[in-house]
């Protein structure tokens, strides 16, 4: 009868009845024994199911000119009968003078024609590529479907890939053997990158610096599954660490799930599910009443391969955000079909990277390092 329940919220967008936290198998049991698993090619392909599910890949840019970028392709499934695609690309501009000099640049493009290599490593639709190569260490990404932000990308990794636990993913549904529901994540925490991104106002910007890379699948509908968003992308000349909590709705307990890791070029120093995202500080936004952070403290805590203990933070204010993105507005209309006008749903995001560069501190057995880096962060809120 739960299954019935559910596959009728599924359908319908309704709130889900209150299963409890039983009805989610996160992967922090699976990270018990198996802390992290490296990425090889196979975890690269895309699911592409044929039921609701909302899958993307995503890049995260750090340029060494300021400036900070993500581009992404968005697959959605609704109910089995629509498959839509979508290519979005968003810029932040340096400061100066304490001032971005533009206006962060949004662009969102629905595809046509897409389509898979064989393998479904590589993703093509009219206009848009990305594409990855036969090392299976590249992504190149390109599109040309709009004038106002013409994409020409290489993502490489400089340490390798990894997904928490076995597999990366939670299940949701109360018979494990049965899972109505799955969220994986699995991440290229550190990245060299190359190429630029054209614009209308400003021609071509060049994104040559530092980026993270994720393949995100959640198998069910995005609501359902979160109720809201921590997430945490800091780059350095020797470290990356990052890191993604979310939080389920009651439905599921509001259980908190959390995965990310430190990582220096051709390591990884820790990964699992043992890390926490705390808002230290918030205050009311009042056109949404949420309560975005103004100061945020993230630490990652577990053990080395060799067994080592690792306990690594990173805290300070966020300064002065970058964006507020009504999800509503923003994101096309299959989007809206999945989140289907639920009473309670009101999805933001805010966004930030704080001028003052934060420092990561890291110790790893007896040995302490200190460094300061960029950080870019989102706190999203969706009921």
């Amino acid at each position: 009868m739960n299954w019935l329940k559910q596959q009728v919220a599924n359908v319908a967008g309704t709130q889900e009845p209150i299963y409890g936290p039983s009805a989610i198998q996160s992967v922090a049991k699976q990270a018990e024994t198996t802390p992290y698993t490296e990425l090889q090619q196979e975890d690269l392909k895309w699911t592409a199911m044929e039921s609701t599910c909302v899958e993307t890949q995503v890049f995260y840019l750090m340029a060494d000119s300021g400036h900070i970028g993500m581009v992404q392709v968005i697959y959605s499934n609704v109910a089995g009968v629509h498959t839509t695609c979508q290519f979005n690309t968003k810029i932040f501009y340096p400061n100066k003078d304490g001032k971005p000099t533009h206006n962060p640049l949004w662009c969102s493009d629905a595809l046509d024609n897409q389509n898979f290599d064989d393998p479904r490593f590589s993703f093509y639709a009219d206009g848009c590529a990305v594409t990855l190569d036969d090392t299976a260490t590249t992504y190149t990404i390109k599109s040309a479907i709009n004038e106002s932000s013409i994409v020409n990308l290489t993502v490489s990794r400089t340490s390798p890939g990894f997904q928490v636990g076995i597999n990366g993913k939670s299940f949701f549904g109360t018979d494990p053997q049965q899972s109505w529901g799955t969220m994986r994540h699995a991440f290229w925490p550190r990245c060299r990158v190359q190429g630029s991104i054209i614009t209308k106002e400003d021609g071509a910007i060049d994104f040559a610096g530092r980026g993270l890379f994720i393949h995100a699948l959640q198998g069910m509908k995005p609501h359902h599954a979160a109720a809201k968003w921590t997430f945490a992308d800091f780059q350095s000349e020797n470290y990356s660490a990052i890191m993604m909590e979310y939080t389920t709705p009651p439905s599921y307990g509001s259980t908190v799930v959390n995965v990310g890791g430190v990582v220096k070029d051709g390591e990884i120093i820790y990964a699992g599910a043992t890390n926490t995202a705390e808002h230290m500080e918030v205050e009311e936004d009042p056109e949404t009443q949420w309560l975005p952070p103004t100061a945020l403290k993230l630490t990652w805590k577990g053990k080395t391969k060799g067994g080592d203990d690792v306990n690594a933070q990173l805290a300070g204010s966020l300064g002065e955000r970058l964006d507020k993105v009504d999800i509503m507005a923003k994101v096309p209309g299959f989007v809206k079909t999945l989140v289907g006008g639920v009473v309670g749903t009101k999805p933001y995001i805010f966004q930030y990277s704080p001028q003052q560069n934060l420092q990561l501190k890291i110790k790893v057995g007896d040995e302490e390092t200190v460094e300061e880096g960029v950080l870019f962060s989102e706190a999203t809120f969706i009921s």
